[in-house]
């Protein structure tokens, strides 16, 4: 059985037909988790509010950014960045089919922001976005890097697009975590609560330097993590 699953994982990956099927699936268990895990009128009064300052860049860590779509102020289009990676790829269809535009690339260190990567391109895009009044979407911490540690990519891209950066985290009561994963994957299940919380923005002035930046680095790493223990603790708090 072993040998047979070998055989034909690697075509099943490469089918465009699994590929939608597994897209449909994954949207429609995300638009069932949205429906049955309400918000209570504070959460939803956070996202009106972070609307107020659109355009700007909003941001999750890395596994806790699946219901990502459904809680964004809806007041403008967001542009969000992927992994130009294969594993990135079905994420990436599945935002385009929750109302995203998609952009691909990698922004994470500046030393791999890199042409060839697509990361240059994809930061310049999601520049041109904001000023075109769209806003942005970004992992904030680096695949397969630190979890829960903010990348530069990010921050360069506040800088150069004057656009503050919204720190966000949703919480679940109901979910799994997938504790084996190099970021802790957390994934809602229906039938539960939810709760968001979004920080302060963080602005990045233009004339920024080395240390401004590094600054400006852990100010978002600091905002994330204060924003996903609010948000648990709020939880545990309405339990």
């Amino acid at each position: 059985m072993k040998r047979f699953w070998r055989k034909i994982r690697g075509p099943l990956a490469r089918s465009a037909f699994v590929k939608s099927l597994l897209v449909g699936l994954i949207t429609n268990y995300l638009r069932l988790v949205n429906l049955t895990n309400p918000m209570p009128k504070e959460a939803k009064e956070t996202i009106k509010k972070a609307g107020e300052i659109a355009p700007f860049i909003v941001t999750f860590w890395h596994g806790q950014h699946l219901m990502g779509p459904f809680v964004r102020p809806k007041c403008a289009p967001t542009v969000a960045m992927f992994s130009r990676s294969n594993d990135a790829e079905l994420n990436a269809k599945v935002a385009e089919r929750l109302g995203l535009e998609i952009v691909r690339g990698s922004g994470g260190r500046a030393e791999t922001t890199r042409v060839e990567k697509g990361g240059a391109r994809a930061l310049l895009t999601l520049k041109n976005a904001l000023k075109n009044g769209k806003s942005a979407a970004m992992i904030a911490d680096i695949a397969h890097g630190t979890a829960r540690e903010a990348g530069e990519g990010i921050i360069l891209l506040a800088k150069l697009s004057g656009r503050p950066i919204i720190a966000t985290a949703y919480a679940s009561t109901r979910k799994i975590v997938l504790e084996k994963s190099w970021d802790k994957t957390t994934i809602p299940l229906p039938f539960g609560r939810a709760m968001v919380i979004a920080a302060e923005p963080v602005w990045v002035p233009a004339d920024a330097d080395a240390d401004a930046l590094e600054a400006k680095r852990q100010e978002l790493t600091n905002k994330l993590n204060e924003a996903t223990a609010q948000a648990a603790a709020a939880l545990e708090k309405a339990s």
